[in-house]
């Protein structure tokens, strides 16, 4: 018996969890080092932030949706969970400055700039047109956290490494990305379909890149850099001899 389009979506955005399910939680032992040392020190808190805020929109979306919306609901749900996990344990072993900065981030975006927008839609539409008003909120915030690993091309072209972007997850985030591509393009869905094009060929580049660079010969920076990639989300934290200084966030 062939199957229907709700059928291969349901497939696809299974596995689309599955996969979610492993990058959310890949930040662990990043956690399990800031457990150990006592210190989130190095490491920047605004993927978690952003990650967040991103399972936060997809859940609204999916709730003003209803239909067929069940495995957006259920991987993001699990991703609200995590995210809000990771940053309550760096704010615990966070510095004072740093607590501060992503107590203020939080406001920012997850509490003000969250709550501005939920109301707005509330109450200022209703119906399809606020679905669609929130899918386009989601789509544009997907499509400009999915180009921030510009930034991390950028550094594997300039430095002639490839330590700053790791082939594994790299790859994982690829076929993440056709998996929600594929279950947005069954449902007709373009809010999910269309910024996962991009995460897709951008995934693609990546790895391409990977394959140009990775025998090649580095070449030596004056300001080394660690690149913290988690989520989906690329941060290159600029370290100097008195710890880390910075930090660039790059997706869902």
């Amino acid at each position: 018996m062939a199957m229907n389009r709700e059928s291969w979506a349901f497939v696809f955005g299974l596995i689309g969890n599955i996969i979610s399910f492993m990058v959310f939680l890949s930040p662990i032992p990043t956690f399990y080092q800031i457990y150990k040392k006592k210190t989130s020190e190095g490491y920047q808190s605004l993927p978690y932030v952003v990650a967040l805020l991103s399972a936060m929109l997809w859940i609204y979306y999916a709730l003003v949706k209803k239909e067929a919306a069940l495995l957006l609901i259920t991987i993001n749900t699990f991703g609200i969970v995590v995210e809000t996990s990771y940053l309550a344990l760096f704010l615990f072993y966070a510095s004072k400055k740093a607590r501060l900065s992503t107590i203020k981030l939080l406001l920012l975006l997850n509490v003000f700039g969250y709550g501005a927008m939920l109301l707005a839609t509330l109450y200022l539409s209703k119906g399809t047109k606020r679905l669609a008003i929130i899918g386009w909120i989601c789509l544009v915030f997907n499509i400009s956290v999915f180009a921030a690993p510009l930034f991390i091309m950028k550094k594997v072209i300039t430095t002639r490494s490839v330590e700053y972007m790791p082939f594994t997850l790299s790859f994982f985030l690829t076929i993440n990305a056709v998996m929600w591509f594929f279950y947005g393009l069954f449902l007709r869905d373009y809010y999910i379909a269309l910024p996962n094009t991009l995460g897709f060929l951008f995934g693609i580049v990546q790895m391409v890149l990977y394959l140009m660079y990775r025998n090649a010969t580095p070449v030596a920076l004056e300001n080394p850099m660690k690149v913290q990639e988690l989520n989906g989300h690329i941060v290159d934290v600029v370290k100097g001899q008195d710890g880390a200084r910075g930090g660039d966030i790059s997706k869902v």
